[in-house]
């Protein structure tokens, strides 16, 4: 079952959040979470077997340019994180689903989403799930 988070799933989407991006806090992510789940052009989207919370995805409207698009707003994946013993069993594509639904629904024509270059796992799943490949970039910074 795939369900949009509301006030009272910010834990249970913090953790799941936490096990994805695990240089953070609980703490920060249930500010984030909290302030996401609020907001008009984002959203959270949880997935369930039984009552075991077992993925979510993050995404929201963006305006600003996206590599290889051409419209906007675009509806962005965020983040997408399934529990490994859940993995292969069709919850990503659901969420996907979801957060294109979602899109479409805030007047978007286009989903887009990134990874890092050396993420491997996260390239496949992209294009399993029937997303292309619109550029690869090397991002510089320089102190000043």
């Amino acid at each position: 079952m795939i369900k949009q988070a509301n006030r009272e799933d910010v834990q249970t989407a913090s953790f799941l959040a936490l096990q994805l991006w695990p240089n953070h806090t609980l703490d920060e992510f249930n500010d984030e979470m909290a302030q996401l789940i609020n907001a008009e052009n984002a959203t959270i989207f949880l997935a369930y077997v039984d009552d075991e919370a077992v993925g979510f995805a993050q995404c929201q409207l963006r305006t600003d340019y996206i590599e290889g698009t051409h419209s906007s707003p675009v509806g962005y994946l965020e983040g997408l994180f399934v529990k490994e013993h859940y993995r292969q069993k069709g919850f990503a594509k659901l969420l996907i689903e979801s957060c294109e639904h979602w899109a479409k629904h805030k007047g978007c024509l286009e989903f887009a989403s990134d990874c890092e270059m050396q993420n491997l796992e996260s390239l496949a799943v992209h294009l399993k799930l029937g997303f292309t490949e619109a550029n690869r970039i090397i991002c510089f910074t320089k102190e000043l």
